[in-house]
């Protein structure tokens, strides 16, 4: 595979699963975007910007797995928390259940005959 091919593929792969990063963050408490920012930037392979998660929190909340609300922040304009929904709690859990197997299967091959 070409090196700009893998550089994409890598990148698809980090994409979807920053998404369910981000559901497993709303699983634990809201947050508001610059928190899930700071949030991934403290996982080096996590990390992704806020031109990142602001398209990605609005595809969330159109699918229906996160919800929002706007309340006052104590230093500048109000903030948008988001949080997990009943759906996407859901989903997350089904992705939970499917990453261990994923990963399982990855690291057999990966790993096969290194051992």
């Amino acid at each position: 595979m070409e090196p700009g091919r893998t550089r994409k593929s890598m990148s698809e792969l980090r994409r979807g699963t920053v998404a369910f990063c981000v559901l497993a963050l709303l699983d634990l408490r809201e947050y508001y975007a610059v928190e899930l920012v700071a949030e991934l930037a403290g996982h080096d392979a996590l990390a992704a910007g806020q031109g990142t998660i602001y398209p990605l929190l609005s595809r969330l909340r159109t699918d229906g797995l996160v919800d929002t609300t706007w309340r006052e922040s104590p230093s500048g304009p109000p903030r948008r928390y988001y949080r997990l929904t009943d759906d996407g709690r859901a989903a997350l859990e089904t992705f939970r259940g499917e990453w261990v197997r994923f990963q399982t299967a990855v690291d057999a091959l990966l790993l096969k005959g290194r051992t």
